[in-house]
């Protein structure tokens, strides 16, 4: 056809072979017009499509160098990497806290002004957001630039290689990179792939290597920031002047017509990754919101996701995206006025936006300014996943850290999950927009939900704290095929007979085996299975989540129950769960399935709670082979 070979990639383990190519105009548009002369009517050929390309990031609104302020410096081998654009590695926040290995050569093609997107998710997990300022990660982090000039994939790679590469330098049997890292930071996608029922290469990727080396992958959801209309409106002034609740409602509708066009972004379709979507959360103060002009806040105090976040669900309907986390309180701009007022959501500027680190301007090199969206709320998940790390390692020491890697990273994904709830308000105002209105129809009502909540919002606090009326268990293991582990969780004796609300949240994560090209694709079904649905503790299940067969679809699976008064427990009473595997589906799967169960019981202001509970696992046993 008179074209040329750019690069080609074959992963026999995730069916994947594709050829990268550049074409002369008459052989595109015989694609174009699907011919049967061209390429496309090839029997080999089964997909063509451009090359992918990363969401646009600009800095907007940045602010001069704050002062420095001395941090602890970061020590110990790297437990987390990024996966993104070329980092701005000596900016003042940064230095001494990045390995970069520049794997493929970008540095030298990203001029430093163009270095803003990997700067601003390395200063997010780093530091969090700088307008809340938290202490900086003790470790150091592990950064492989994948995006080269104008922050974009390069234009010689196949982006799926360029990924697989990335993450086998740090694992290779012979002179790994990285081979201490349990988390990977995914703030990318492809713009021009939206998931559509079939799982992208991408994705299939991030799930064998998930699996085959013990990953956690945080993943973004992807931000949609097209023009959309909010009718009834006409005017930007209509619009501004409408008082809650009539402009989150107004807006929730007109987003809901297009739930077809805003879904998930390849690869966050991952079933064993954790795809997170954004909130619309900061730490901006008011005074500085009411500075805004011409921008718009649709949902005001109202918790939800953002206008942008891209919506659910994931791979054979499961919960996508899995969490959402802060990616800044979006603001509407107005695009168009006349018989239906159309906006946009604006970019990471203020009145809104996580503060991070920045390129370098008018030879200062600390500048900071503000980012958005779903790629800054999955640093964020990184973040947490790290910090919970941190806090086991701390807790539990040797006994902790000397467990396999796949059995680290699950509890890291069931603990990360484990706190996500869905704010009433927000899931009220989307069953009320969306419904349906019949009361019979809660499945529906609760699909309609999870396409916007997933899981819900993680509070980060208590992901990696427990309180003096809370306490949290976990557990890890393995499990071979079709059998089960039974894990008991004691029942401090404070609670015996208390008239107080006490809940009960179980989550259960693991890295399945996967078989492209197969219905069952995710091969391996863990069941978590407890006793009557804990009637006999006097809890129900809370209405406020996922209906049960909507979250057994993927693999995170997470409950809530609730009551109003606890029964009389006998001495050393106890919740017994049992965490079993399913009969393989199709071809049986040998491998053992790491998992991790995480248990949090909760009695508000019974502040003897915490210190019963660890009173009944105490002393540590340390871990034994079975």
């Amino acid at each position: 056809m008179g074209g040329e070979l750019v690069s080609r990639s074959r992963i026999a383990d995730i069916a994947y072979h594709a050829l990268l190519a550049r074409l002369p105009v008459p052989a595109v548009r015989q694609i174009v017009e699907r011919s049967d002369q061209g390429i496309s009517g090839l029997d080999a050929v089964m997909h063509i499509r451009p090359q992918s390309v990363a969401p646009p990031e600009t800095s907007q609104d940045a602010v001069k160098p704050p002062v420095e302020q001395e941090v602890p410096p970061a020590n110990g081998e790297p437990i987390l990497a990024i996966l993104d654009g070329v980092p701005v590695s000596q900016h003042p926040l940064l230095r001494d806290r990045l390995n970069v290995d520049d794997l493929f050569g970008l540095e030298p093609t990203a001029l430093v002004a163009e270095r803003i997107h990997g700067t601003a998710m390395a200063s997010l997990i780093s530091h969090g957001d700088r307008n809340a300022p938290e202490l900086p990660l003790p470790r150091r982090i592990h950064f492989v630039p994948v995006l080269g000039a104008d922050d974009q994939f390069p234009r010689d790679r196949l982006v799926v290689d360029l990924i697989y590469q990335a993450v086998v330098s740090m694992r290779r049997d012979n002179d790994p990179t990285a081979a201490s890292v349990l988390i990977i930071n995914l703030s990318l996608g492809n713009v021009r792939k939206t998931f559509q029922g079939r799982l992208s290469a991408w994705a299939r990727l991030i799930d064998r290597l998930a699996h085959k080396y013990g990953i956690l992958f945080c993943v973004s959801a992807g931000n949609h920031a097209e023009r959309f209309d909010v009718p009834p409106y006409s005017r930007m002034i209509q619009y501004e002047a409408t008082v809650q609740p009539e402009r989150r409602t107004q807006t929730l509708a007109a987003l809901s017509q297009l739930i077809g066009y805003r879904r998930l972004l390849s690869p966050s379709e991952t079933v064993n990754g954790i795809t997170v979507g954004s909130a619309n959360l900061d730490a901006v103060s008011d005074a500085e919101r009411r500075g805004a002009v011409g921008r718009v806040d649709p949902f005001q105090l109202t918790v939800t996701a953002n206008p942008s976040s891209a919506l659910g669900p994931g791979f054979a309907n499961s919960v996508k995206p899995d969490i959402l986390m802060p990616g800044a309180r979006e603001h509407l701009m107005m695009v168009a006025s006349g018989a239906v007022l159309a906006v946009r959501p604006t970019g990471g500027a203020r009145p809104h936006g996580l503060k991070v680190a920045a390129p370098p301007r008018d030879g200062t090199s600390n500048w900071e300014h503000y980012t958005c969206g779903t790629s800054a709320a999955t640093a964020l998940a990184s973040r947490t996943a790290h910090r919970i790390h941190d806090a086991l390692e701390v807790a539990y020491g040797e006994t902790f850290i000397s467990l396999p890697h796949g059995q680290r990273a699950v509890i890291l994904k069931a603990l990360l999950v484990h706190t996500a709830s869905w704010p009433l308000e927000s899931a009220e105002l989307i069953k009320s927009v969306l419904g349906p209105d019949d009361p019979k129809q809660h499945v529906r009502q609760k699909d309609n939900i999870r396409r916007f909540l997933g899981y819900g919002i993680v509070d980060a606090e208590d992901a990696v704290y427990c309180a003096a009326d809370r306490a949290t268990f976990w557990s890890v293991g393995t499990l071979e095929g079709e059998q089960r582990r039974s894990i008991s969780v004691p029942l401090p004796a404070c609670m015996s007979g208390k008239a107080l609300p006490h809940t009960v949240r179980a989550t259960l994560a693991w890295f399945s085996p996967v078989l492209p090209g197969r219905q069952s694709y995710r091969s391996v079904k863990l069941s978590l299975l407890a006793p009557d649905e804990l009637g006999g503790f006097r809890v129900v299940p809370n209405k406020s989540q996922p209906d049960i067969n909507q979250a057994s679809k993927g693999t995170v699976f997470s409950r809530h129950w609730d009551g109003g008064r606890a029964p009389a427990l006998a001495a050393n009473s106890a919740i017994e769960f049992v965490v079993q595997r399913e009969p393989d589906r199709g071809t049986k799967i040998d491998e053992q399935i790491p998992f991790g169960l995480a248990v949090t019981i909760a009695m508000p202001g019974v502040v003897e709670l915490y210190d019963q509970a660890r009173s009944r696992i105490a002393p540590v046993v340390a871990v034994r082979s079975r």
